[in-house]
């Protein structure tokens, strides 16, 4: 099932010095099935991704899937329990991060509703910055 649904993603990231917000209320799909649902949105300027499409696959409270394609490409997953070792891609370039997960939490149904997650990053075993992302998926009318 697919709907057209409105986003509000707020994503938070800490370095352990500074703590940087930002705020990004947009449409987007939203795609619900037996083990898994799908956010999709297009990223703007305010994101730094500006002409990029973002797809979040969460299946359940384990694991988290994000995939970037466009100006920037990346693939990070977020699993409970496993560092994964991810290709982030960003407007300067690419490289490859550890990604570990602190916390998955979701009470999306068909209709819509709540994913929060945060987790860590690291080049070469070297720590980057922890990463919180709350998004509000509320179907459009």
């Amino acid at each position: 099932m697919k709907k057209d649904v409105n986003i509000k993603l707020i994503s938070k990231q800490t370095d352990g010095d500074s703590t940087d917000e930002i705020e990004l209320l947009t449409e987007g799909l939203f795609r619900y099935g037996k083990d898994s649902y799908e956010i999709s949105y297009n990223e703007t300027e305010a994101t730094g991704f500006e002409g990029a499409v973002t797809k979040l696959t969460v299946m359940g409270s384990e694991k988290v899937e994000m995939v970037r394609s466009g100006a920037a490409s990346s693939n990070i997953v977020i699993e409970m329990g496993r560092k994964h070792h991810c290709h982030y891609g960003t407007p300067f370039g690419e490289f490859m991060v550890g990604v570990t997960a602190k916390q998955i939490s979701s009470n999306i149904s068909e209709n819509g509703g709540d994913l929060d997650f945060s987790y860590v990053i690291d080049v070469n075993s070297s720590y980057v910055g922890d990463f919180e992302i709350k998004i509000q998926v509320r179907t459009i009318n």
